[in-house]
């Protein structure tokens, strides 16, 4: 009998060896993909640029940062990203999630991950919340954030970020005293 041995799930802030692995799942993800998470191809810019515009937020101080990721691990083994951007240190930021590969989606690692970068985005940010708006027609982040105990508070139109299109996203919360309350 074979005994499967549990997954070890980790995750360490982007350090210039994760920027190849960001920027090569943004380029060489399937077109259908990127469109069902909302993203608009005629506005991802160029790898190189991609490249360029991570390594600048990597060196910057924490309160200069446009964005700040975690790399995702399974097993030491880099499998996805968790980032915040639109930070108001003290206040609020928007967070996104992205599992790279779709041999590693749909295993449940993404309820995990996420609890293990919630804490570290609170503490390195002194958020009091996180906000997290995918698009409405991609399901597989809402149930995600409904899991972990994120409430929903809207469902409205915008254009979440640089490389999306005009979507209908669903707005959910994390305050720090709700995530202090659920831990």
């Amino acid at each position: 009998m074979q005994s499967e041995m549990a997954e070890q799930l980790g995750i360490h802030e982007i350090t210039p060896q994760d920027v190849d692995l960001i920027t090569s799942y943004w380029a060489e993800s399937d077109d259908r993909y990127l469109e069902g998470m909302g993203v608009d191809l005629g506005k991802m810019p160029d790898p190189e640029v991609f490249r360029e515009m991570l390594n600048a937020q990597i060196s910057k101080p924490i309160r200069e940062k446009q964005a700040y990721a975690l790399i995702w691990t399974c097993n030491d083994l880099p499998i996805g990203h968790n980032n915040i951007n639109q930070i108001t240190f003290g206040k609020q930021a928007n967070m996104h999630l992205h599992i790279w590969k779709q041999e590693h989606r749909k295993k449940g690692w993404g309820v995990g991950l996420v609890r293990l970068a919630i804490p570290v985005f609170f503490e390195k940010y002194q958020l009091e919340r996180i906000l997290c708006e995918p698009y409405a027609l991609n399901p597989a982040p809402h149930k995600l954030l409904e899991k972990i105990g994120f409430e929903f508070v809207k469902t409205y139109t915008t254009i979440p970020g640089s490389i999306n299109f005009e979507q209908e996203v669903h707005q959910w919360v994390m305050t720090r005293e709700h995530w202090n309350l659920i831990q």
